[in-house]
């Protein structure tokens, strides 16, 4: 039985050891933090990242914890309404294969259809990588080693993996900071089954009401110095950037001041590695690719990502067809990261205009399979 040891014990990697662990490998998943972490932000599955999660038996799992369609209001920074997108819109445009749950209850499913499959350690990391064309030599921070036929780093965008290949210089910071993180209860003045949207220059609020423990906050920025709002902390640095909103917001960052371990809270990032593997060694999901949230598959990539196919015992030759495969979807999802960024963070008020114009077209009736289709043919 071929041994593969992953490291990092997120989406990416649980994927990974299932989809291996499938094909009959032996996996060991390492994690640098303690324990299992749980909570995060809204992922969508559609289109190769639905095919993805059926693949690896995560669907019905999965349905249970499924959030549903809800109607988007778009709102003032008053928090007054300035115009609604229908549930209806959103499922004429992703049609019956799609799926909204937590990245938490991804991880959740992932873990539970592999655990009885993998080797999974918490609280440790790699400490030396040395391969030959045969094997893959490795020692842990535990003091123990061992020899693989594949190692996978998928230990996200701030990689060591990824550092210990290629160097500390393939990842791009773009000027944005991005906040995440699920809310027990959500604000009184966010209806339910809805979602409110501030979208202002260099910046947007949402907040989702589902009700309790389905309910979610997601904010981003535009910033000079994104390493000074990490260092600044969510509170303060959402304080800063968004306490002048209404509507849902000030409640939200006060479950932060509550509970800032909750948030995920992070600056924008995209990964562009010259290869993704080298010999035995590969990279997988945000270490390898990192799209941004601004693309919204990111998720859906790193299920996707964790397809390697089988190649005899040629592990490079595998690793090589797997990259080829993958890469052009990787470059547009990409390129469609740096466009989101107007959406997400409109450089100006003509901007934010020309945004409404766009949604309000949307909900024009015969519009919605034209978008529809737009959409099939970008998840191609």
């Amino acid at each position: 039985m071929k041994r593969a040891v992953i490291v990092g014990a997120g989406i990416a990697g649980l994927a990974t050891a299932r989809r291996l662990a499938q094909d009959g490998w032996h996996p060991l998943v390492l994690e640098r933090a303690p324990a299992r972490r749980s909570g995060g932000y809204l992922v969508n599955l559609l289109g190769a990242g639905y095919d993805a999660a059926e693949r690896l038996g995560l669907v019905p799992a999965l349905s249970d914890r499924a959030l549903g369609l809800f109607t988007t209001v778009l709102v003032r920074a008053d928090g007054r309404p300035k115009l609604t997108v229908p549930s209806a819109v959103a499922a004429a445009a992703l049609g019956p294969r799609t799926m909204t749950v937590f990245r938490g209850d991804l991880e959740n499913a992932l873990y539970e259809a592999v655990r009885d499959h993998a080797e999974i350690r918490f609280g440790t990391t790699i400490a030396t990588i040395n391969q030959d064309a045969g094997r893959v030599k490795i020692s842990f921070s535990d003091g123990t080693t061992e020899n693989a036929d594949l190692l996978v780093g998928a230990d996200g965008v701030h990689s060591a993996t990824r550092t210990a290949l290629f160097g500390p210089d393939h990842r791009v910071d773009l000027p944005y900071v991005v906040a995440a993180f699920p809310l027990p209860q959500p604000p009184a003045e966010v209806p339910e089954s809805s979602a409110t949207t501030f979208i202002g220059p260099g910046r947007t609020a949402a907040i989702v009401n589902l009700g309790p423990h389905r309910s979610s906050a997601f904010f981003t920025y535009r910033c000079a110095d994104p390493g000074r709002e990490l260092t600044r902390g969510p509170v303060d640095a959402l304080r800063a950037a968004f306490g002048d909103l209404a509507g849902g917001v000030p409640e939200a960052i006060r479950h932060v001041e509550t509970d800032p371990s909750s948030a995920y809270f992070d600056r924008v990032s995209q990964v562009d590695a010259p290869r993704w593997s080298i010999g035995r060694v590969a990279l997988l999901g945000d270490a390898a690719w990192c799209v941004t949230l601004f693309a919204g598959h990111g998720a859906a990539l790193a299920l996707a990502g964790a397809a390697l196919r089988r190649h005899g015992h040629d592990v490079p030759s595998a690793l090589a067809e797997w990259e080829t495969g993958l890469r052009p979807e990787i470059v547009k999802r990409q390129a469609l990261a740096r466009r989101g960024m107007y959406q997400y963070a409109p450089p100006s008020r003509f901007h934010v205009w020309m945004n409404d114009v766009t949604i309000r077209a949307i909900t024009l009736p015969g519009i919605h399979g034209l978008v529809r289709r737009g959409i099939e043919r970008q998840n191609r």
